[in-house]
């Protein structure tokens, strides 16, 4: 059974948090109530990834949509955009299963993310960490000298 992601809201935050002219750098979604199989924004937020971590709970499981700001130096900023698929580690078993089949339908809506970090428990999300995982995903080192990846 697909999941349904035909709420315009969805594409509406998604947007937001690409466009570089607002503020809003996350968004998460997640199941609506009584209805496993739809899709909805269950926040948004300019906090960064800090801010979206500390939104996630245990026993709920969803998509997080996350934009970071990469940098080396001052001259050269780079946006990267960041997709967790998150379960909570109270999740019950039968969602679990259905999140594996069901990321396919998220991808078709947050189709632009530069890397996939899976999480279960918030200290999955380290920002160091994410930012060397985006960093390594870049390519080549400039700062070389500078870094330890």
């Amino acid at each position: 059974m697909s999941l349904n992601v035909s709420d315009p809201a969805i594409f509406e935050v998604y947007e937001d948090v690409r466009d570089d002219k607002t503020e809003t750098n996350w968004a998460f979604f997640d199941f609506a109530d009584g209805k496993p199989d739809r899709l909805q924004v269950a926040g948004k937020g300019d906090g960064g990834l800090s801010e979206f971590v500390s939104q996630l709970k245990p026993e709920v499981a969803g998509w997080g949509y996350v934009r970071m700001n990469m940098s080396n130096d001052e001259y050269s900023q780079r946006i990267k955009f960041v997709l967790i698929p998150w379960c909570g580690e109270k999740v019950g078993i039968m969602r679990k299963a259905k999140l594996s089949i069901q990321i396919s339908d998220v991808k078709n809506v947050l189709r632009n993310y530069h890397i996939e970090v899976p999480a279960s428990h918030t200290q999955d999300l380290n920002e160091d960490e994410v930012m060397t995982k985006l960093r390594r995903a870049g390519g080549a080192n400039y700062d070389r000298q500078s870094s330890n990846y």
